[in-house]
């Protein structure tokens, strides 16, 4: 009996054909009216979700790349400032170089010149007591020669113009 009822499933008649098209209408009016809904608007608000998050990571990329263009931009104004401070140490380095050569040389000047100072000072100074020492030594002789025939102011008048005489040749 079972093989018989199940052969009788199997082949095609007109009321099986009916009730299994009546049923599968059922199935397909409860499928719709029940399932078909919240699986479309399960399936619509998936893909409303992905492509919100398409969208963010549209955003976020493109927010990353304006970054990325501000932070290379950040750099590149960094590297300038970087270098202009560089050039502007070197030139004040420089610029304190030559003012210490200036001074330095002003000051080598300077010394120069109180040493040809001191020598022309050391030089009249010589000079001077030379003259004195000659002064003396004529005085001295000339007294030896003429004790006896000029005063002693006279002596010092006369050894005075030789002197000034002297200083003048």
């Amino acid at each position: 009996m079972t093989a018989l009822l199940a052969q009788s499933l199997i082949t095609p008649s007109a009321g099986l054909i009916f009730w299994k098209t009546i049923a599968f209408l059922i199935f397909l009016y409860i499928l719709y009216r029940y399932g078909w809904g919240p699986i479309t608007e399960s399936l619509e608000e998936r893909e409303e979700e992905i492509e919100s998050s398409i969208q963010r990571a549209e955003e976020a990329l493109a927010e990353a790349k304006e970054i990325q263009a501000e932070n290379e931009k950040a750099r590149r104004e960094a590297e300038q400032k970087a270098q202009r401070i560089l050039r502007d140490a070197r030139e004040t380095a420089e610029e304190l170089r030559e003012e210490e050569e200036a001074k330095t040389r002003q000051k080598i000047q300077q010394m120069k010149e109180q040493a040809q100072a001191e020598i022309e000072r050391e030089k009249q100074a010589a000079l001077q007591e030379l003259r004195d020492e000659v002064a003396e030594l004529a005085i001295q002789a000339a007294s030896k020669i003429v004790k006896d025939d000029l005063d002693q102011d006279r002596h010092r008048e006369l050894v005075r113009d030789a002197i000034d005489n002297f200083s003048a040749n």
